[in-house]
């Protein structure tokens, strides 16, 4: 009897796991493969490969071109008034390259052309287009009759020097009225040196002396932009050689 009762015991006992004995691992459960993350991950790599080979490419693709440095006047050329910049190529785009540079400035600005500008072929010609009302006087000026200095872009005053009494007598009173009627200022341009021919020129050329072999080399030919009213007095003063330019503010 005692011994059916501990087996019936035994029986009825419930069966408690098996605790792991010391130094062995608990059982990891298994892990779950998530292959839309991976396939993510390979295309943003790709992505980030691609965008990496573009940027180097487009720096391939850069052009040295002409960059305004400061304004340029209608009728001016370029001069020094340029820098190289880089620039993505752009076959749209009629860019002045920056080995194009000697030619460039053989060529005369079409209109303003502001600081900060990148220049394209459409900017520039052979023959530039004046604004309404102004007008394109030449001078050969001696040494004295002009600012040390003078560049194209120079905002200039010109004044009547020299013996001016005597051009007055030879060319009597119809030289007054005329100059007169050229414009405000033409009374004192035949009157006196302390009243200016024009008091606002815009030089828009002043080749360099080392490259003019058609003047003399203590003469300097100047090129100003001028009303068309003040056009007349001035290239009188000039061809007496009795004109003295004189930079105003504004330059």
């Amino acid at each position: 009897m005692k011994i059916q009762e501990r087996t019936g015991a035994g029986r009825n006992r419930s069966s408690a796991p098996a605790q792991p004995m010391m130094g062995e691992r608990l059982p990891t459960p298994p892990r779950e493969r998530k292959p839309a993350l991976a396939a993510l991950a390979v295309l943003l790599i790709l992505v980030g490969a691609l965008g990496a080979t573009m940027l180097v490419l487009r720096a391939g693709d850069r052009v040295e071109v002409v960059k305004v440095t400061a304004d340029i006047q209608p009728g001016e050329s370029v001069g020094k008034k340029v820098e190289p910049v880089l620039v993505a190529g752009d076959a749209g785009i009629n860019y002045i390259k920056w080995t194009q540079l000697e030619a460039l400035k053989e060529l005369k600005a079409k209109s303003t052309i502001y600081r900060g500008t990148l220049v394209i072929g459409e900017m520039f010609g052979t023959e530039s287009s004046l604004p309404a009302g102004k007008a394109v006087v030449g001078l050969s000026l001696k040494e004295g009759q002009y600012p040390a200095g003078i560049e194209a872009g120079d905002l200039v005053a010109a004044y009547r020097v020299g013996n001016t009494g005597s051009s007055n007598s030879g060319s009597g009173s119809g030289s007054s009225s005329g100059s007169g009627s050229d414009d405000g200022t033409g009374s004192g341009s035949a009157g006196g040196a302390d009243v200016p021919i024009v008091e606002n020129a815009r030089v828009t050329d002043v080749p360099d002396t080392r490259s003019d072999s058609t003047i003399g080399s203590t003469n300097k030919r100047v090129t100003v932009t001028v009303d068309e009213s003040a056009a007349a007095a001035l290239a009188r003063a000039a061809a007496a050689n009795q004109v003295a330019l004189v930079k105003v503010p504004g330059n």
